[in-house]
């Protein structure tokens, strides 16, 4: 089958329900961004002359209103034909016009999902006798969102959001447990890595892959992983600990992190000590966080290719023609960035790790 090497397709903007023309014919630019940690972006300019302006010369398109203002609900599709995907679904939150020195007026329009809601409202509140999935439904429920947790964890005695945003508070308490925050429409998100359902995708180096840097890194590898605290209940030291076993279930076949740090190197521990855990759970759950944290960015990626609607953040990779190191599957995907532009066409950028490295053991 013939691929095409270069398609450049208008990306469709969808404003309030209807699609919007006028914008995908005037778009020189486009970027979407987005990454594990919640809240995709976007930036879109426009040609802000033309034979539709209303007016006198001079007059501006796209800033009067009557396409996109200030919270306009506005999706973006982007790819050719029947590959086009939705890559970007919220609200618009800002509108610039830059008028250069000999070159056309643009108009830019920035935008942010829905989790914008939760980064502009700072709280101060406790949530006592709690879980993490619990918090996420409240946060969900106090912004007219739905809520789709699929996150295990301890029950808290106590957790206390301090002069936080509602956004910074949930990416916190992901960060603890190693779970994963986004928006699709409106419901939120927050799941475990392994739970999270994302898009298969094989990258052929040479082929739609159009550049790529692979690095496996030894620098912030442990073997062990300890978290310590004291547990006033039982009047009893915490003393927990997560090992290179912590990895396993979700690595594919080849050497992890941890494996090849202690044949190089030696066994290295690290103690977890920004957080104070009150029960042997909490100590549990986050010495296994961090050692998954630390072992899943052994082999990490970057690239770009000729644009991939179906790149998305959790699309799980395989990589080919990258080197027998780096060859295979297991690698998962980030953060995407979706770039449009008038010489290229279509381009995605992407970021991905993998927890293992193949080789021999």
């Amino acid at each position: 089958m013939t691929e095409m090497l270069l398609a450049i397709a208008s990306p469709v903007f969808t404003v309030g329900g209807e699609v919007v023309r006028g914008l995908a014919l005037d778009c020189v630019r486009l970027v979407v961004s987005d990454g594990v940690e919640g809240l995709c972006t976007l930036e879109a300019h426009f040609v802000a002359t033309g034979i539709g302006a209303a007016g006198p010369p001079g007059e501006l398109l796209h800033v009067d209103g009557s396409e996109v203002d200030f919270g306009t609900d506005l999706e973006v599709a982007v790819g050719p034909g029947g590959t086009q995907r939705t890559v970007f679904d919220g609200t618009v939150s800002g509108l610039e016009v830059v008028l250069g020195d000999s070159e056309p007026p643009r108009v830019i329009v920035l935008a942010e999902d829905r989790l914008m809601r939760l980064r502009m409202t700072r709280r101060m509140r406790s949530y006592p006798r709690t879980t993490d999935a619990e918090v996420a439904r409240r946060i969900a429920q106090d912004h007219g969102l739905d809520a789709d947790v699929n996150v295990d964890g301890p029950t808290y005695d106590v957790l206390q959001q301090v002069n936080q945003s509602d956004l910074a508070f949930l990416r916190e308490r992901a960060r603890l447990m190693q779970a994963e925050l986004w928006c699709t429409g409106r419901t939120l998100h927050l799941s475990d890595r392994a739970k999270r359902q994302g898009t298969r995708l094989t990258l052929v180096h040479g082929n739609e892959l159009l550049a790529v840097r692979l690095t496996a890194d030894l620098a912030h590898q442990r073997t062990d992983v300890a978290v310590s605290g004291y547990d006033a209940r039982t009047k009893d030291v915490i003393d927990e600990h997560a090992g290179a076993a912590t990895i396993h279930a979700e690595a594919a076949a080849g050497r992890t992190g941890p494996e090849v740090l202690e044949k190089a190197l030696g066994a290295s521990a690290t103690f977890r000590v920004r957080e104070a855990p009150l029960t042997t759970a909490e100590a549990a759950a986050w010495a296994r966080a961090e050692m998954l944290r630390r072992a899943r960015r052994f082999v990490t990626v970057t690239g770009q290719t000729r644009g991939s609607p179906d790149l998305q953040v959790g699309s799980k990779l395989r990589l080919e023609l990258v080197g027998s190191p780096f060859e295979g599957d297991g690698y998962y995907v980030t953060r995407v960035t979706h770039t449009y532009d008038m010489e290229h066409g279509l381009r995605t950028a992407f970021e991905a790790e993998r927890p293992t490295l193949n080789g021999a053991t």
